[in-house]
């Protein structure tokens, strides 16, 4: 497994931020955005043989040129209170198929974006996500953390909008993160290195649909825009998130009438004392979500 530099700039302690698609896109939608918006420079890669199929082969005029793999880059950029560098994956890579890293392969990945951070003085590593939450989606998302120490517990308190995921009632002490994000912390953690994972909510209804929830994107980029002390234009999120509701809308008025009563009674509790709607309810939305954003798209349109 290769890692191709660029070039190698000189940073002090940066911290590594890194992203990959996952539930609503909403990890990789923040991490990405934030990329974009600080202008952050490419300056390496790690090759793709070993990790991925190719995503297509690229023809041009006839002929055979080239294959697309998905990209794995990393950027940095030097701010004012923090330089840092990014990782930026369009796919996790899974020796046993699905969509969340798994296997051996997504162990190597780690090890190789953390041997990166490491070689240039990282000493903080921070992922993001989506956390499955019985929200209402007319609720702001928080963020949840989950953090390496008790020392960074008490820093993410600070965070605005930000809870730790022990301070949702129904998870207890208890709770998972799946694919790369977690994996990248728990051998972080290994390494020495401080680790936080920042999670936007989403619906738990919501957590099975073929949409993005730039919403939660959102709610996560103000606190990484709080931590580094920078203003961010959030135009675009909000535009989508627009967009975006409005199909959630089409889909939401599909239901039937007693599950919605029940649903809307999200709405007049405190987020921490929201319950999960009913598992009939959750089976009927599963066994429909599809027909739903289906119709519900078509109509949008």
């Amino acid at each position: 497994m290769v890692v191709r530099f660029y070039g190698e700039p000189e940073l002090k302690k940066p911290v590594l931020i890194a992203g990959w698609p996952g539930i609503g896109n909403i990890g990789i939608a923040a991490v990405d955005t934030l990329r974009e918006q600080i202008q952050a420079e490419e300056f390496g890669k790690i090759e793709p043989w070993g990790f991925f199929y190719p995503k297509k082969v690229s023809i041009k005029g006839g002929l055979l040129r080239d294959l697309e793999f998905p990209i794995n880059n990393f950027y940095y950029k030097r701010l004012e209170r923090k330089d840092l560098i990014f990782f930026i994956g369009e796919e996790q890579p899974s020796s046993q198929g699905g969509f969340y890293a798994k296997g051996e392969k997504a162990y190597e990945m780690a090890n190789l974006v953390l041997d990166v951070a490491e070689k240039f003085g990282c000493q903080r590593v921070y992922t993001s996500g989506a956390c499955v939450s019985p929200i209402h989606h007319r609720m702001k998302p928080r963020v949840i953390s989950v953090v390496s120490s008790q020392k960074l517990k008490e820093e993410t308190k600070k965070y605005p909008n930000t809870i730790l995921i022990s301070e949702i009632e129904e998870r207890g002490n208890g709770g998972t993160i799946t694919g790369l994000n977690g994996l990248l912390l728990t051998v972080a953690k290994k390494r020495g290195l401080e680790s936080i994972c920042l999670m936007g909510e989403i619906p738990d209804w919501l957590s099975g649909a073929p949409l993005p929830y730039p919403e939660a994107s959102k709610s996560v980029l103000e606190v990484f825009a709080d931590i580094l002390g920078i203003s961010l234009d959030f135009t675009e999120l909000d535009k989508m998130a627009l967009k975006i509701e409005g199909i959630i809308e089409e889909i939401y008025e599909k239901f039937p009438s007693e599950i919605k009563e029940r649903y809307e009674q999200r709405k007049f509790v405190a987020q921490a004392e929201s319950k999960a709607i009913t598992e009939e309810d959750a089976k009927w939305i599963k066994e429909h979500i599809d027909e739903l954003f289906k119709k519900g798209k078509e109509d949008g349109e």
